[in-house]
């Protein structure tokens, strides 16, 4: 199913899937919006689109568009206003014998067992398990040309990574996954404050987070970020 929309951009024509169970909330069905991979995506429009609470996942740029559910709603952080709480200082420190390295590409062979422990150690209840090569390198292993991994690393050691694009306006965090054997460090907390540390290095104003669900344990982290934006009516506020 298709059909357009023109959120001042023109006319972008988005595809919608057939409703499906729900991977956030129970007993509920979701239907997802993406934008016409036939299209080319630019990081012009790429850009525009995840200020109307679009993400990107693999190849495609989708947003939750669920019959009688508004569950989904994007956030964001304005780093220049980011408070630290005590906690995150803690993690910072605790963690700065990492060395953390900005990559245009990885070597999928040293990254994929990392990943592979971490979804059977952490998500072995989501939709990417059983962690298949074929499935991380269409996720994360094939970049966009604003695509950044960010290596971390003890020593020569690889124990995580953190994948983010590079947009006009900011950052957007794709994903982060991490040796479960270093659980201990936080380095889920540590890749989000590097994030916004980058961020405000660079001169952006936003990390984009992704979205955050109420009732969904998975994604009550964000709220840990202050101050944090939420997409709602078409436009976005600081959250209470």
């Amino acid at each position: 199913m298709t059909r357009d929309i023109s959120p001042d951009i023109g006319m972008i024509k988005l595809c919608l899937t057939e409703a499906h169970d729900c991977s956030y909330l129970p007993d509920r069905q979701s239907t997802t919006a993406f934008v016409d991979p036939e299209m080319r995506i630019d990081v012009e429009l790429y850009s525009r689109m995840t200020t109307l609470g679009f993400r990107r996942s693999g190849p495609y740029l989708y947003a939750p568009k669920c019959a009688g559910c508004n569950a989904c709603i994007p956030a964001r952080v304005p780093v220049d206003n980011f408070k630290w709480s005590r906690a995150q200082k803690r993690c910072w420190k605790k963690n700065d014998d990492i060395m953390v390295e900005q990559l245009d590409s990885i070597n999928v062979g040293e990254h994929f067992p990392i990943y592979a422990r971490y979804i059977e150690q952490r998500h072995s209840d989501g939709d990417m398990y059983p962690p298949l090569r074929r499935q991380f390198e269409d996720f994360l292993g094939n970049a966009w040309e604003c695509t950044q991994f960010l290596e971390f690393r003890l020593g020569d050691q690889l124990i995580g990574c953190a994948v983010i694009d590079v947009i006009h306006n900011g950052l957007s965090a794709i994903y982060t996954y991490f040796d479960p054997a270093f659980s201990d460090r936080g380095l889920g907390v540590l890749a989000i404050l590097v994030e916004i540390d980058m961020a405000q290095r660079l001169g952006l104003e936003h990390l984009y987070l992704g979205y955050w669900i109420s009732g969904c344990d998975k994604m009550k982290y964000k709220t840990n970020y202050r101050p944090l934006e939420l997409y709602r009516q078409n436009s976005w506020r600081i959250a209470e």
